[in-house]
């Protein structure tokens, strides 16, 4: 179950945690605390993606330590056992990553969710939206760690020998094929030896919502044809591999995201 939609979030605002996890491409000028102040799901909690990651380093939304997680959590009122919906307006993107982080720190998978369509079908739908912060009494939130479900440089060079496992690269073709030049300053264009590319628009629907089962199914097949084989999600800045990771977590339930941190930023860097 790792998305819910919006007429479920509407029936049972009261039962769970809302995150609002949403973030811009810098090319955006959008501020997504200030939309947050404007206008949310009402019992909604902001989550800064850029501050709430990783700081002493020059890479993009790196995961923090588990010290830095356990405090972010804990300020944000959320306990172990609480189940949770992400969404953004930010066409489903940093939900996912936010979704990711959870999962990465120990949270239940099948207590976090991600909204199908985010904001902006919740607000086309006429649901009632607020301008009043939740009141956040702080918890005492224990993370746990699953290294397993993340890569560094080391491991992906080390891969492209080995091939344990297969990266997919969630960044446009034209940018996987070094066609385009990257939006990153110092970053080159190309794409990791031995990846393959799916583009994370390919699995969404125009309203962003996901596509069905089925059509998610045949994208997957066209990458990997085995289910058993492990896939490890890459993109540019370690947030629309989340994306791809939650879609074939919804055809492969054994399946738990598994990410290149660094992404293209880390191994494209000049």
């Amino acid at each position: 179950m790792s998305l819910v939609d919006t007429d479920w979030l509407e029936k049972n605002l009261d039962k769970v945690k809302i995150i609002d996890c949403s973030w811009h491409m810098p090319a955006e000028n959008r501020d997504a605390q200030d939309e947050f102040d404007k206008e949310h799901i009402p019992n909604a909690i902001f989550f800064d993606l850029d501050k709430n990651s990783k700081q002493d380093t020059d890479l993009p939304h790196m995961l923090p330590s588990l010290e830095a997680w356990n405090e972010i959590i804990s300020g944000l009122g959320i306990s172990n056992d609480d189940q949770i919906v992400i969404y953004d307006n930010s066409n489903v993107i940093s939900s996912c990553r936010g979704w990711y982080n959870f999962i990465y720190f120990g949270h239940d998978p099948k207590l976090i969710n991600v909204l199908d369509g985010g904001f902006k079908k919740w607000k086309s739908e006429n649901k009632k939206t607020s301008t009043i912060s939740a009141n956040l009494d702080k918890s005492n939130y224990e993370g746990n760690e699953l290294s397993k479900l993340v890569k560094n440089k080391v491991l992906i060079d080390q891969n492209i020998s080995k091939k344990e496992f297969k990266v997919v690269d969630a960044r446009s073709r034209q940018r996987f094929e070094g066609k385009a030049p990257d939006p990153r300053k110092n970053v080159r264009s190309g794409s990791i030896p031995n990846s393959v590319c799916l583009p994370f628009v390919e699995v969404i629907n125009e309203n962003k919502t996901f596509k069905n089962k089925e059509d998610l199914n045949k994208l997957f097949q066209e990458i990997s044809r085995n289910f058993e084989e492990n896939l490890v999600f890459s993109c540019g800045s370690g947030v629309t591999a989340c994306v791809l990771a939650l879609a074939y977590s919804l055809v492969n339930t054994k399946y738990l995201p598994t990410i290149y941190d660094g992404s293209w930023s880390e191994y494209g860097k000049i």
